[in-house]
């Protein structure tokens, strides 16, 4: 590394020590940017690195609400406004416990080059809450009502929304953070704002809302998959694929690959892991996404109906399957670790896919890498969703409704250019085939060159 990476790097670990996940995020891109940082030395003159890894702004807050039982409950609010170099703010929000300054740097960090890649004119930021919506607060083993949510969406938008606005920040939904919560969400903005505005996505088509974007990260992880096998001449037509996670991501991603001639052999959830040796059928899929988004039960759940799928309690999807083609993580941070790289190295494995956020760990990506297999990182091949969400926001701007066909058209378009950049800047540097060097390189230059541009602010 140039000694200006090397010095930048130590400055983000001695002042963010307690956050390992954002340094974490922050080593992984600073550490791939040598050849560009070498060939434009305005960069380290006008101090892009240091400003880059700093918030633009951070806003934290108290979320106040009363549970069914006329309890009042405190959670922790956060919104992270990292970077709007090329663009208002733009990411999602999550509901989790794990949820904390660390994760949402590291997603907020992320999500700039991200939405830099879509093409569209996005900025960087991520935001969310700790409360849990599949834990009541007084009954253990139960979810959150929908009254619970309600009123904590409602408590928590009173705060955030003199934060936002569709120039500023436009949130979007995140882990935990579906159709039902943007739906509280959105009224709310409209209440304290007293204006009907573009200001969340991931809407209901009924206020607002694209098609497609449920479907949208899903899907596009699948498109970038493609686009990375065509480079060789290949497709998904009968390849083994395993997934991680059931959620939006997870599920959508299984229903186009199989719409494309592929098997999927894995979904799972904090219970454990279906297997299906010979692939999932359409209807097993339709079922397990009723019970995701429906009823919000638990795959183990699934299990007890299903002969077909064997349930394994407390494992991942990365070591039940004899044979892997494809790998796709979808559900949360360093769920694929070294062990399991090797597992499914050994089992035939030859692309990874990343849908959800900085799935895999270093010593994974380091062994993918080592093996000169097809890996995309998360900030190339989840971008389908935020782009999406560029989408909705063009839509409501021009207050229009463009038909499914047209929106998908678009995705498979963004993300074969989201693909060719990143393959193209790898190239260019002498790293042909390395996608995270080349999604790095791409997704930094456009906001690096935006800065430059705008001054020292």
């Amino acid at each position: 590394m140039s000694k200006y990476v090397e010095s930048v790097l130590a400055q983000v670990r001695a002042k963010n020590a307690n956050e390992p996940e954002f340094i974490q995020a922050v080593e992984e891109v600073l550490t791939t940017l040598d050849p560009v940082i070498k060939v434009h030395p305005d960069y380290e003159k006008n101090a892009i690195l240091e400003r880059m890894v700093e918030p633009e702004r951070i806003v934290m807050f108290r979320v106040p609400w009363v549970d069914d039982k006329g309890v009042v409950r405190v959670n922790r609010g956060y919104r992270i406004q990292m970077n709007s170099a090329i663009g208002p703010y733009k990411g999602g929000l999550r509901f989790d416990p794990s949820v904390n300054l660390s994760v949402l740097k590291f997603l907020a960090f992320e999500q700039v080059f991200k939405n830099s890649l879509t093409t569209l004119p996005m900025g960087g930021g991520k935001g969310g809450s700790d409360f849990n919506p599949k834990q009541s607060p007084h009954t253990p083993g139960k979810r959150c009502s929908d009254a619970e949510v309600m009123r904590f969406c409602q408590s928590f938008m009173t705060e955030l929304y003199r934060h936002i606005g569709a120039d500023t920040d436009v949130p979007a939904g995140d882990m935990n953070v579906g159709g039902r919560e943007i739906g509280y969400l959105f009224g709310q903005y409209k209440r304290m704002a007293n204006v009907w505005t573009g200001v969340l996505t991931g809407k209901g088509l009924s206020f607002g809302g694209s098609l497609i974007r449920p479907e949208a990260t899903g899907y596009g992880d699948i498109y970038f998959a493609q686009n990375m096998l065509a480079v060789n001449g290949d497709t998904l037509e009968g390849k083994n694929c395993v997934i991680s996670g059931s959620g939006n991501v997870a599920t959508y991603a299984a229903e186009k690959l199989m719409q494309l001639g592929a098997k999927v052999l894995t979904l799972s959830d904090r219970s454990g892991t279906i297997y299906v040796a010979d692939g999932m059928s359409e209807k097993m899929l339709k079922d397990i996404m009723t019970l995701k988004t429906v009823k919000r039960g638990e795959l183990a759940e699934f299990a007890k109906k299903t002969k077909a799928a064997k349930f394994f309690a407390g494992v991942n999807s990365w070591q039940v399957a004899d044979k892997v083609d494809c790998a796709f993580p979808c559900a949360r941070q360093n769920e694929l670790n070294g062990k399991d790289a090797d597992y499914l190295l050994k089992h035939g494995c030859k692309l990874v896919g990343e849908g959800a956020n900085m799935p895999s760990t270093p010593e994974a990506i380091e062994k993918f890498l080592g093996a000169k297999i097809m890996y995309s990182p998360g900030k190339a091949s989840n971008a389908g969703g935020v782009a999406t969400s560029g989408l909705e926001m063009s839509q409501n701007s021009e207050r229009v409704s463009w038909t499914g066909e047209k929106v998908d058209d678009m995705l498979k378009g963004i993300m074969k250019s989201i693909h060719d950049n990143a393959y193209e800047a790898a190239a260019k540097y002498g790293f042909k085939g390395n996608y995270v060097v080349g999604a790095n390189i791409a997704g930094f230059t456009k906001v690096a060159d935006a800065m430059v541009a705008q001054g020292v602010c």
